[in-house]
């Protein structure tokens, strides 16, 4: 059998079809169609049919995608093992996706670690979407996603989360906008102008319940879905603004801004998720150790 016509295959079934699956591979659909052809051929079977404007996976290559998965997963397991314990001198490439939700600031404090391992470690990085993140991790163009959301059991991914910490949130503003907003914290936000997370941001849809649990309705000036420009406008004074509370100090000090309250309630949990189930990686171990003492540490000191 040709793996690397399993290997496709199996980019397309993870992927959930062929053009997506072309797309993280950096193929033409044509060239993915027909290496799946040949891998068909060779079974005497069609792993695919034709299902709307796609394509469904057939009880054949349902079965086939099962023994592809641990297939896999023990390649995935064995480069992971012969990187750590490699010849001398080697480099170990870490390849990592980073949610592009996560505050820059909270990635680079999670991934920190991974460089201070005994063996030298080349640390590649990818911002993007987090479902098309999963997806390059399936194939096994990424060795970690970190992210601020778990990934969820519907996901075809064979993947696992790892929960690395958890931080409150902390509102902020502008001294001159803090000046002028009337009453104690969390009711001084009713009617305050709010720069929020946009949409996708796992932390939003938390914040939209907060909201509507203390009967806030603040008036909503922007949406954003990268923090740092987020931070911007409201250290212009726009709005107010959240952000977790392990980076109080720092955002205060970037953006010139005061805190307006904290809510210990409101969370923002992240997430390392690689197909590992139990980490050998010796980057990931590295960064799950560190960041649990660190977001412990963080959050008591911030709260004190």
């Amino acid at each position: 059998m040709n793996f690397k016509h399993l290997h496709y295959f199996w980019a397309a079934a993870k992927a959930g079809g062929i053009v997506r699956a072309s797309e993280q591979l950096h193929i033409t659909p044509q060239t993915l169609s027909g290496q799946i052809k040949l891998l068909e051929e060779r079974l005497g079977c069609h792993l695919f049919q034709k299902s709307g404007r796609g394509v469904e996976l057939t009880p054949e290559g349902r079965t086939a995608l099962s023994y592809a998965d641990q297939i896999f997963s023990l390649g995935a397991e064995l480069e992971s093992a012969l990187g750590r314990h490699g010849e001398s001198g080697r480099t170990l490439n870490f390849r990592v996706g980073i949610a592009d939700a996560v505050p820059k600031s909270i990635a680079y404090r999670l991934l920190e670690p991974a460089l201070g391992i005994t063996e030298p470690v080349r640390l590649i990085c990818h911002e993007g979407n987090f479902r098309d993140l999963l997806g390059q991790l399936s194939v096994q163009r990424l060795d970690l996603v970190i992210a601020d959301e778990a990934m969820g059991k519907q996901t075809s991914v064979k993947a696992f989360n790892h929960p690395l910490g958890a931080t409150a949130m902390s509102f902020f503003a502008s001294k001159g906008l803090k000046e002028s907003l009337k009453g104690a914290f969390p009711q001084c936000l009713d009617g305050a102008p709010m720069l929020i997370q946009g949409s996708s941001s796992a932390v939003r849809q938390r914040l939209d319940l907060w909201l509507a649990e203390h009967g806030l309705r603040p008036r909503l000036i922007g949406e954003f879905d990268d923090a740092a420009l987020l931070k911007a406008f409201g250290g212009e004074g726009r709005g107010v603004f959240m952000t977790p509370t392990v980076l109080e100090d720092e955002t205060c000090a970037q953006y010139g801004v005061e805190v307006v309250g904290r809510a210990s309630e409101l969370l923002e949990e992240f997430f390392a998720i690689s197909v590992e189930r139990r980490i050998t990686h010796p980057c990931v171990v590295a960064i799950t150790r560190a960041a649990r003492v660190q977001f412990s540490r963080r959050q008591a000191d911030s709260l004190a």
